[in-house]
């Protein structure tokens, strides 16, 4: 993964080199709500507790958002689950929007 062109990843790390945040960034042929492709989307995204409201998600989402545009995306998609309010207001806050929920089924057979 880390050599996929496809992909983009943004580490971040405290004075002593403990890991607090990452995402990751992929190209997708889709997004939905989206209109163009190909299509950033935010793959992985997590600030550790800790350092949250501090703008570390914020400057990871702009690299990642700078690494999408560089690949020639003009949107930027995500997802998160429907229970994770501090991902939607971090999303709501960095001007995202809700397109859509969804509810995933499954059938053993």
């Amino acid at each position: 993964l880390l050599n996929d062109s496809d992909a983009g990843i943004f580490v971040a790390s405290n004075s002593q080199g403990q890991l607090i945040g990452f995402i990751e960034a992929g190209l997708r042929d889709y997004g939905e709500g989206c209109n163009t492709s190909p299509v950033g989307y935010i793959e992985a995204w997590y600030v550790d507790p800790h350092v949250r409201g501090q703008k570390l998600g914020r400057d990871l989402i702009l690299a990642a958002e700078g690494w999408a545009r560089e690949h020639g995306c003009n949107e930027m998609a995500s997802d998160t689950w429907l229970d994770n309010e501090a991902s939607i207001q971090a999303h709501y806050k960095l001007g995202y929007w809700e397109v859509e929920r969804l509810v995933h089924f499954v059938k053993h057979l």
